[in-house]
């Protein structure tokens, strides 16, 4: 997932939606102040059933499982689900860092056609090129709408690439994601992989 302005907002509303037994990992990249301590995990946390924790290199991605990417580092997803963060001066993606662009690209590689893209409000275009990247090896991009963004700037770049397949109000892009991992969990069985709070659980391994 990606947002930037209005993220808050939007993802305590989609993690918000999300039940405590959803069975994809999930990766988030938010536009954040670089040179300030985040506490947008811990708040994250206290609005969603789903544990929620500050991305560290060396993370494995699990069901269930929400992983933010800390300000001033790039997201990455490895093999077998591994996480990595890039240094703290690595090239910024429109002007951004962390941007959305390696983390989609990393999940584009790694999970192909079980990966899901969701673009959230914000500014500029980042995760356009990532969402093209996300449908050429078969996955699925959800971009929130113009009426319930705070800035459609970002959703409408990716909605410009033609390469997004639901464009949904805030409050339904939860419940199309239990849909769509649903039938992505399915398909998962069929073949090999290639990608309140004292109720949380933690459970192991999949990605959205």
């Amino acid at each position: 997932m990606a947002a930037s302005a209005g993220g808050l907002q939007a993802l305590s509303v989609v993690l918000g939606g999300l039940p405590a037994d959803f069975p994809a990992a999930i990766a988030i990249v938010m536009h954040l102040a670089p040179d300030h301590k985040s506490i947008l995990a811990e708040l994250l946390d206290s609005r969603t059933l789903l544990p929620v924790r500050q991305a560290r290199t060396g993370d494995h991605l699990a069901p269930s499982q929400v992983f933010i990417a800390p300000p001033n580092h790039h997201l990455l997803v490895g093999k077998g689900g591994r996480l990595a963060l890039s240094s703290s001066v690595s090239e910024k993606v429109h002007h951004a860092r962390p941007s959305a662009e390696p983390l989609f690209a990393s999940v584009a590689h790694w999970y192909q056609n079980l990966a899901i893209a969701v673009v959230l409000t914000g500014g500029d275009g980042d995760g356009s090129l990532g969402v093209q990247l996300i449908k050429q090896q078969g996955g699925m991009v959800i971009a929130q709408d113009r009426p319930t963004s705070q800035d459609f700037s970002m959703p409408e770049s990716s909605i410009q690439t033609g390469d997004v397949d639901y464009v949904l109000p805030l409050a339904a892009i939860a419940s199309k994601l239990i849909t769509l991992v649903g039938v992505a969990g399915a398909a998962h069985q069929a073949r090999p992989a290639v990608s309140s709070a004292n109720h949380k659980r933690h459970r192991k391994e999949t990605l959205c």
